[in-house]
């Protein structure tokens, strides 16, 4: 690639021809504003924050959006400089709610960050309150507009990521706002509910919806046995909550928290995931042997079961019967749990820690109650899990290491990588060859199926059975499977599909900042979570073995098709 030498504050650099002012002020050390950059989307240039001097040039240039040249030299705190972006961010202020303390985002806010660091202390412009209505329509997610600062950032991930365009930005000037294509609520329109658009926001102006109240009112309550379930991700990303760094697997003291919180039981996903392989394996074999509708697609991630009931209903016979983890947890914890315990069904309460704003939709659906009840009574995102314990004054990392409750607390390596892009597939993979051939594998990493790339094919030697797999990730990519699959040019026989970017460990209820290189740290901490465990297939966990012989009976038998398995809805794409 050719190299060019610029200028940045004096200081000389080499850069690639293709890279930005941005790109080459990062490389030596100097720090430039942004609000509508992101690192993981397409440059957009709109918010004019990172402008910086270019010897030659008679006007400031967004360093976000300006190519390198040759002999460049470039300027970046001169004195209209610094007044350019703080006019810029005075502005985006004046029309910004006062109301900081009060915000989700306080002191993890860019825009709050950018003031602070441009020394903004007043505001030249009179304040104007918009008083844009809040759209809190779905069970997942709020929209205050008043907070938006039109970076486009979500439009951006709901267009190129999600392939959804649910966000425009409608009207002109002053008037120019975030909205649906008509201004429809959320729940009105073709939303997956994902909450990626949460993850890039850099204010408060998109937010999971608090259900926190609920949760310490149901722990408050004497008369309720309240229990819990974490998701595999949530392992690797809620000491980031705690201010430890991304990628530290934080299982013990994850669970120690709970424990003190007052949670009377403390269980682990990862078990129902195992369950979730067992039920959805034998699904895949059934298929293959009469012949079923195929390719079988997982149906594990609730943004996207959300997606393809707008978007390809016709295929909605693809995917898989099986229930998430999330829901088959709550459908046993109120009759398995409830009967092994002797508590009555109704005074359990049935909490769920999630990376992921979409299961909070996924727990309200009419489907999920097949234990007669709500099988998921509340559930929190790994962020609402850190403010209820920075609330309880916890001090995370001087707890003990504890361990999760039986009989939901024993699990596997494949368990844990259900929070990763292609862990669900592996998982599945592991059981599948040993319950066809009868033999164990030698090798259990399938790394054919690991990794970012959008779309990962794969031909897996199952005995004298050659199965053909598939992995997307981003509803994006998803998308580009199904029309493969639609065009006939693809001859999948089982795709893993997964709402958000990296998979789970990438949701939309995730920590923030949320990008490509914390993905992979956290997807690097399950795999090193799934090789340090002494359980690493499904079929072999002894407490699944143990509800089968003391309650299910057998894999997609009766009891196990009522509770562990559903059915999915059309759904128009455009309101009617």
């Amino acid at each position: 690639m050719d190299m060019v030498t610029l200028t940045i504050d004096g200081q000389q650099v080499q850069m690639p021809q293709d890279s930005t002012i941005l790109d080459a002020a990062e490389k030596v050390g100097v720090h430039i504003p942004t609000l509508c950059h992101h690192p993981d989307q397409s440059i957009k240039a709109v918010c004019r924050v990172c402008v910086v001097e270019v010897e030659g040039s008679p006007l400031l240039q967004p360093a976000c959006a300006f190519p390198v040249a040759e002999g460049m030299v470039v300027k970046t705190s001169t004195p209209a400089v610094r007044e350019a972006r703080r006019v810029v961010v005075e502005l985006m202020l004046s029309r910004h709610p006062e109301d900081c303390l009060q915000c989700e985002r306080n002191l993890n806010c860019e825009l709050q960050e950018v003031a602070e660091n441009l020394g903004i202390r007043k505001v030249r412009f009179d304040h104007e309150d918009r008083n844009i209505p809040l759209d809190e329509s779905t069970p997942s997610m709020v929209r205050d507009m008043d907070k938006c600062i039109l970076c486009r950032r979500c439009v951006t991930v709901c267009d190129e990521t999600q392939a959804a365009n649910v966000l425009y930005p409608i009207n002109r000037g002053s008037d120019t706002m975030i909205s649906t294509a008509v201004e429809d609520d959320l729940m009105e329109v073709s939303c997956a509910l994902c909450g990626q658009c949460i993850n890039v926001c850099p204010t408060g102006a998109i937010r999971e919806k608090d259900d926190t109240n609920m949760v310490w009112e149901a722990l408050a309550d004497p008369d309720k046995h309240v229990v819990v379930q974490t998701a595999p991700a949530i392992r690797v990303s809620i000491a980031e909550e705690m201010d430890i760094l991304p990628g530290e697997a934080t299982v013990g003291k994850m669970v120690s928290s709970l424990r003190r919180l007052g949670f009377d039981k403390v269980f682990d996903t990862n078990f129902t995931a195992d369950l979730t392989i067992i039920e959805e394996g034998h699904e895949f074999l059934e298929r293959l042997e009469k012949g079923k509708t195929m390719p079988m697609i997982t149906s594990c991630s609730p943004g996207w079961i959300k997606y393809i009931e707008h978007f390809y209903p016709d295929m909605l016979a693809n995917l898989s019967t099986c229930k998430s983890p999330q829901q088959m947890f709550g459908a046993l914890a109120k009759t398995f749990y409830a009967e092994k315990e002797g508590i009555d069904p109704k005074d359990i309460y049935s909490v769920s820690i999630m990376p992921c704003t979409a299961k909070k939709f996924e727990a309200t659906r009419s489907e999920m109650a097949d234990s007669g009840y709500q099988d998921v009574d509340a559930v929190l995102t790994t962020r609402e899990l850190g403010r209820m314990m920075r609330e309880a004054g916890i001090q995370f990392e001087e707890l003990p290491d504890e361990k999760f409750d039986e009989p939901f607390g024993i699990t596997t390596g494949a368990g844990a990588i259900f929070g990763s892009t292609g862990g669900v597939m592996e998982a599945a993979l592991r059981t599948v060859y040993e319950v066809v051939t009868g033999e164990e594998l030698e090798k259990l990493d399938f790394e054919e199926v690991r990794g970012l790339a959008g779309i990962k094919e794969a031909t897996v030697q199952v005995g004298d059975l050659p199965v053909k797999v598939a992995v997307a990730h981003g509803l994006g990519n998803a998308k580009k499977a199904l029309d493969l699959i639609a065009e006939g040019k693809a001859d999948f026989q089982f795709l893993e599909i997964m709402a958000c970017p990296g998979g789970c460990i990438g949701g939309g209820g995730q920590p923030i900042p949320t990008t490509n290189e914390i993905r992979q740290k956290r997807i690097d901490a399950l795999y090193k979570h799934d090789q340090s465990l002494e359980l690493r297939k499904s079929h072999e966990n002894p407490a699944v073995k143990a509800l089968y012989d003391e309650f299910l009976e057998e894999p997609l038998g009766e009891k196990s098709h009522k509770l562990l398995h559903t059915h999915y809805t059309k759904r128009a794409r455009y309101k009617k």
